[in-house]
């Protein structure tokens, strides 16, 4: 990391994420124009930009994203998530805490068997109709959402794309992950409930003529086209069954979301260029642009510089390395997203595993992934569920400032990881 290339690359780095913290510019502007210095200072180039997953634009993310994202836009059409705001609305008698605690336990459970930015694109719009009904702040709803999501994508291989790649990498199977993550994931989810409850207080005031309101209305006569929803719901339980069965039928979960998308909307009678505009293209812009800064700190040394030192650091002290993985992967999975960070970090802990025993089911594997899957609540960008919802909030002109999720995810992070250091110290020393 001795070469000026190295430094120009941090320097662009800080700048990126000094511009997006301030939002003096859009953060789209701010992570494209990071991105074209990176490209102008040499730090990546066009192959390692455009053609190397590991390095540069993750297509795999960005097709997911449009995959799911035109599939939700045929969805929008027919009253589905209307119908499913109404229900939950009368479920929970349209108390808010009430409404907030189903909204987490679903975005928990959902983003467990699917993943977590799939999750949030199916439950922001019902979120943003519930709180339209209720007269509630949006913010506060989409935000726990997004917290939910990365906690309980933990809980499983398919969850999160950090876990992927660890599995990957370890030889670790589905059943690996809900035998050591999915029970601390469900408590963590417990803790996140509780949470909410201090964290967003101001934000459950009744509105008691609003509630009468939606406790009135029939939920089915939301429905504005039953069979686009049959065709919908069809194609929505194929892709869901594809992503399940990734380790089986070995297809990445982009392509199963994009034949999704194509199949629906060649059997349905929308209009594509309907569907079209309901696609968060500004999202995608973000995340093309921050996969290419981050490509300039891998292709430059500085991402492998930081993980060789947290290799020596840890060294062979096996309790003491584990909880530096964890507390290390954390804070940098809130500055870094966290799939660049995993790529990199997973061979190096691999050696570290060998060195220390050498099991496919070793506590580093599981610190590595508990870090860099709940360090992604810490900032607004700290992972791709998290920019995906700040983008349809946006969208829906609510938008959600970087600072205003930060001080929320800052504080479910650090109680979070301190109960994961808990678990792992019990579970994997204590009482092992």
């Amino acid at each position: 990391m001795s070469d000026w290339h190295s430094w120009a690359a941090i320097a662009v780095f800080v700048g990126t994420y000094a511009l997006i913290i301030s939002e003096r510019i859009h953060r789209v502007a701010a992570a494209l124009g990071g991105a074209g210095l990176m490209l102008a200072i040499g730090a990546t180039d066009d192959v390692s930009a455009f053609y190397l997953q590991d390095r540069g634009i993750d297509w795999n993310v960005i097709f997911l994203l449009l995959g799911m994202m035109l599939i939700v836009g045929v969805l929008k059409q027919t009253g589905m998530f209307e119908y499913l705001a109404i229900w939950a609305v009368k479920r929970a008698r349209a108390r808010p805490f009430r409404v907030m605690t189903m909204l987490i336990l679903i975005t928990a459970v959902a983003s467990a068997l699917l993943d977590n930015v799939t999750t949030v694109l199916l439950i922001a719009p019902v979120t943003l109709l519930v709180c339209e009904r209720l007269a509630l702040p949006v913010a506060p709803f989409l935000i726990a959402e997004v917290l939910a999501s990365n906690v309980g994508g933990t809980a499983t291989l398919v969850g999160d794309p950090p876990n992927i790649i660890i599995a990957s990498r370890a030889g670790l199977t589905f059943n690996d992950f809900l035998i050591h993550l999915a029970p601390l994931s469900a408590v963590l989810t417990a803790v996140l409930v509780v949470l909410c409850r201090f964290l967003f207080r101001k934000s459950f005031a009744y509105d008691e003529d609003r509630a009468a309101e939606v406790m009135d209305l029939e939920e089915r006569e939301a429905i504005r086209d039953p069979r686009l929803l049959v065709q919908g719901l069809a194609v929505l339980v194929l892709v869901v069954a594809g992503f399940v069965l990734h380790p089986v039928l070995h297809y990445e979960p982009s392509v199963v979301a994009l034949l999704g998308a194509g199949l629906l909307i060649a059997i349905s009678a929308v209009e594509t260029n309907d569907v079209l505009a309901e696609v968060e293209w500004r999202t995608l812009a973000f995340f093309a642009g921050l996969f290419v800064v981050i490509g300039g700190l891998i292709d430059t040394g500085v991402i492998s510089a930081v993980a060789d030192s947290l290799a020596g650091a840890i060294g062979d002290r096996e309790l003491g390395g584990s909880m530096l993985m964890l507390g290390a992967s954390a804070a940098l999975s809130g500055v870094v997203d966290n799939i660049p960070y995993v790529a990199t970090m997973a061979p190096i802990t691999g050696d570290l595993v060998q060195s220390l025993g050498g099991e496919a089911d070793h506590v580093m594997w599981w610190t590595l992934a508990l870090g860099a899957d709940l360090g992604g609540n810490a900032t607004a960008i700290g992972a791709s569920a998290n920019v995906v919802v700040l983008g349809i909030a946006e969208r829906n002109r609510t938008p959600i400032s970087f600072w205003q999720f930060t001080k929320y995810g800052l504080v479910v992070t650090a109680v979070t990881v301190a109960l994961s250091a808990v678990y792992v110290w019990l579970r994997y020393f204590a009482l092992a």
